[in-house]
């Protein structure tokens, strides 16, 4: 007679089914694998009945639903941002970048754009920036810039003629918005290859060209800009990136031109050039100062730059990108003098000592402990940088950590912005990409001309999760994006995004989570610092948690932002106390009790709140 243990031994049906659950709890949460397991028992004669279950359970568990006898997948999450089309909005504007066989090198830079209240009724309108007549380009109907005023319904009309906008002769870069003479009316500086161009503000909703009465017309090629008051006397000053010596003398064809083959040249074989610093002498004129401090001993080849206070001694700083060249930090001693520190700081190369091309860049607190960071996209395969301030005028580049660095190594980022897309008080982070090379796919695998922008939602630590996936349809698809601005145009509190396209249309990208939750919107208004209070520092306490902004000049790539701050308290239901710190000349610090929520609100200095829109005088 056999053994026992020679015959096969039978499993009841109960020992089965645990065994069961033991297998899918592998492939499950402990919840889940929890709940498979309970299911075992009342199911426990069928395994294959208990599977079924099983599987039920698992998918109810991940959300989808059961019906008319069919398992339903669950709908997609609402998107963060929408894209309204231009037969929505009534922005028909699209950007010429007057491409040529030849591909000349300015072609492929441009443009950039700005939310701007160029009437001063209290809602956003936009402005686009396009190409012109220059030495290569010659078009029998020049492209022109775009000022669109905001209807307050979501739809804009093109007032450009109107306001007197159409004439200039430059090929446009980018754009900067500030009220350089305090009369309480935004102005325009517009940047380009060629030429620069300075329009003054009437007040009436026209423009007038200021150019050559300002001193501020250059001919060589400019990028961004940034308004600033560097030398603290309550007037704005204006930074201009240089870029490259490029034009009939210094053009280098670039290809297999045997074949009559041309591709973009890196920016590696030009020339450098000097930045500019203009002096603003208070009667409607400039002075060039740069010469007088290290921004005239430092050439580059500028993309980028933001004005922002670094080491917290009330004088603003100047952190500027440069393309296939150290970057450079320029930080304020007083008395007009500049020193360059890029190197020391830690921000000038790579971790492996090598210049990259440094494009858009931001500066904001996005860790929460009361030092300015910054911020720069480069080119593909380069990695883009998140400098956290380490509090003694050095930084510490992060992107490794925070995983923005393997995020972003295959993009090309231009506009970049630090916002709060959500209003939860904490910092997220905006990336319009494109890479400037038409030609790329054919010679370099994952790398596209256009990309996807990307969206990524800060953690107030210095954590960063990418959400792009979930952003919405329009962070699935390619585009050239250059110039990015962030402001809300429809006043909900939700701060909306405008990404201007190398060749294409632009992208009003209207937020749909920030009305979600509360918020505050402050028009800053100052009186003996500059009007624009460019370097204010806003506090606010919610909830137990105090937070902070600083009102930077400049930023992202040839764009200009919504001159307000929105300060978001995620579910909190009241603002227990809100801290404005001017800058100086007066440097003075007023709290406000329990400010208002869900609206805007106009902080005049010295005078605390006043109605929003703000149209009297200082």
């Amino acid at each position: 007679m056999a053994h026992d243990s020679a015959r096969p031994r039978r499993r009841s049906p109960a020992a089965g089914a645990p065994a069961a659950a033991r297998a899918l709890r592998r492939k499950f949460s402990p919840a889940e694998s929890c709940y498979i397991e309970n299911l075992s028992v009342p199911f426990s004669r069928s395994r294959r009945h208990f599977l079924r279950q099983a599987g039920a359970a698992s998918l109810a568990l991940a959300g989808w639903r059961y019906a008319d006898g069919l398992w339903l997948p669950p709908a997609p999450p609402a998107p963060i941002f929408t894209d309204l089309p231009p037969a929505a909005t009534g922005i028909t504007w699209v950007h010429d970048n007057a491409m040529s066989s030849q591909h000349y090198l300015p072609e492929s830079m441009c443009s950039g754009c700005a939310f701007l209240d160029f009437d001063n009724d209290g809602w956003m309108d936009i402005f686009l920036v396009n190409t012109g007549r220059c030495d290569f380009f010659h078009p029998a109907d020049p492209p022109h810039n775009a000022l669109y005023k905001n209807n307050r319904d979501g739809t804009f009309t093109d007032v450009t003629a109107k306001a007197g906008l159409l004439g200039g002769v430059t090929f446009g870069e980018g754009v900067a918005v500030g009220d350089y003479d305090g009369d309480g009316w935004p102005d325009l500086y517009i940047t380009g290859y060629g030429g620069n161009l300075l329009y003054h503000n009437n007040g009436d909703g026209t423009f007038t060209d200021v150019t050559e009465k300002a001193g501020l017309a250059d001919p060589n090629w400019s990028t961004s800009a940034a308004w600033f008051d560097y030398d603290n006397d309550g007037r704005l000053d204006l930074f201009v990136c240089s870029f490259v010596e490029y034009g009939p003398a210094h053009r280098v064809s670039c290809g297999t031109n045997a074949v009559g083959k041309h591709y973009y040249c890196i920016p590696r074989i030009f020339p450098p050039r000097l930045s500019k610093l203009y002096h603003n002498n208070g009667d409607g004129t400039f002075t060039e100062t740069g010469h007088l401090s290290d921004i005239g001993k430092n050439p580059g080849k500028s993309h980028g730059v933001v004005a922002t206070d670094i080491n917290n001694d009330g004088w603003l700083d100047l952190f500027v990108s440069n393309d296939t060249s150290p970057n450079f930090l320029f930080l304020n001693r007083g008395g007009g003098k500049f020193e360059e520190i890029g190197f020391s700081a830690g921000v000038a190369y790579s971790d492996q000592g090598m210049p990259r091309s440094g494009m858009g860049l931001d500066s904001a607190d996005y860790d929460n402990d009361g030092w300015m960071d910054l911020y720069v996209a480069n080119i593909d395969h380069e990695r883009f940088s998140i400098y956290h301030n380490n509090h003694d005028e050095t930084f510490t580049d992060q992107a490794s950590r925070d995983g923005l660095g393997a995020a972003t190594f295959l993009k090309s980022g231009w506009g970049v912005r630090f916002f709060d897309y959500d209003n939860d008080g904490e910092l997220d982070l905006i990336q319009a990409n494109g890479h400037p090379d038409d030609m790329i796919e054919q010679y370099d695998r994952g790398v596209y001309w256009r990309e996807k922008p990307m969206l990524f939602q800060g953690d107030g630590q210095g954590g960063f999760r990418d959400v792009s996936a979930i952003a919405g349809p329009v962070f699935q698809q390619r585009w050239g994006a250059r110039g990015l601005a962030t402001g809300d145009f429809n006043n909900d509190g939700g701060v909306d995004v405008l990404i201007s396209n190398n060749g294409q249309r632009p992208l009003l990208l209207r937020n749909e989570v920030g009305r979600r939750q509360h918020w505050l919107g402050v028009f800053l208004v100052g009186v003996h610092c500059n009007r624009d209070a460019v370097g204010a520092r806003v506090t606010w306490n919610f909830a137990g948690r105090t937070r902070s902004r600083m009102k930077v000049g400049g930023g992202s790539y040839l764009s200009s932002h919504d001159p307000r701050l929105v300060l978001g308290i995620g579910a909190a239901e009241s603002i227990a106390w809100l801290e404005v710190r001017w800058p100086q000349p007066s440097g003075r610090v007023e709290r406000i009790e329990h400010p208002p929520l869900d609206r805007y609100v106009t902080l005049v200095e010295g005078q605390g709140i006043q109605p929003y829109p703000f149209r009297g005088k200082r």
